[in-house]
């Protein structure tokens, strides 16, 4: 049996397509979603993802705002630009590319973004929201992910979803996500016993730890669909994910490859996050108007 690949690609421009036609209806009643990312450094990697991120805003009608501030800049002057940012009725969603450079804690930038621009869904209020079950915005890769599971009928309710990794912007939202469609699931982590028992149980199995290949395909339960958010780049320069792709394509029901899977799907998200941002603030301008 060889699994069924689920495009990324193919479904994140169906997305784009209707975020478009919403951009389009946003822009008649005067109001332009607009996406200011923000970028520290001259990471490479970093850089590419900003140049997909505001290439593919652009695409959907939607204004974007790259501000970018050298390696040394101080915590200070980038929370003042956030601030700014914050109060400028043109922008809707920030986003703050990580990884920040050291001298700048990560957690302090997260949470001085406001909560209504949040489009990436790291701010602490809109994680607790996720967690009570209270609208706000989800991250946007778990996000892409279930739009994923959705457009593939994937069943979950009672079936066993085996997350690997526990981080806040993937791990822990994907869990709670999974647990809203009444999935069992269980997180794996680092200190995890017996990883590939635990592995071969699951129904649908998301890796996203950031290691190559390290799902086999004797860690994988034959007919399982098996989700890869992992990006890794290896030394000749080639991206691979954290599932050994050709062998458990051989074992799955469905797989998604690296790249062409997730990774358009979360910049399809954050798009869809933006528009929905730049409606709730017009919403909320006709109220007080």
């Amino acid at each position: 049996m060889t699994a069924k690949i689920i495009d990324g690609r193919s479904l994140a421009a169906t997305l784009r397509a209707s975020i478009r036609q919403e951009v389009a209806g946003l822009a008649a009643r005067g109001v332009r979603p607009c996406l200011a990312v923000v970028l520290v450094g001259n990471d490479p990697a970093s850089r590419v993802y900003v140049r997909n991120k505001t290439r593919a805003s652009e695409e959907t009608g939607a204004l974007s705002e790259l501000h970018e501030f050298p390696q040394d800049t101080p915590e200070a002057v980038l929370l003042e630009r956030i601030a700014a940012l914050n109060a400028d009725p043109r922008v809707h969603g920030i986003l703050v590319q990580l990884p920040l450079p050291a001298q700048i804690r990560t957690g302090h930038v997260l949470e001085a973004i406001s909560p209504a621009k949040d489009v990436d869904g790291f701010h602490l209020r809109n994680l607790g929201a996720l967690v009570a079950g209270h609208p706000g915005f989800v991250p946007c890769t778990p996000a892409g992910v279930m739009k994923m599971l959705e457009h593939e009928d994937v069943p979950l309710a009672g079936r066993h979803a085996v997350v690997l990794g526990r981080s806040n912007i993937v791990g822990k939202p994907m869990a709670l996500l999974l647990l809203r469609r009444d999935a069992t699931v269980t997180i794996c982590h680092s200190k995890t016993r017996d990883l590939p028992a635990i592995t071969r149980q699951a129904d649908v199995l998301i890796a996203a730890v950031g290691r190559a290949r390290i799902v086999t395909a004797g860690m994988v339960k034959r007919g399982a669909c098996v989700i890869d958010v992992g990006i890794n780049r290896l030394a000749d320069g080639s991206l691979a994910g954290d599932v050994d792709f050709a062998a458990v394509k051989e074992v799955a029901g469905r797989i998604t490859p690296v790249p062409g899977g997730v990774g358009p799907m979360t910049v399809a998200m954050l798009l869809a996050n933006t528009v929905r941002a730049a409606a709730q603030a017009a919403a909320g301008a006709d109220r007080t108007a």
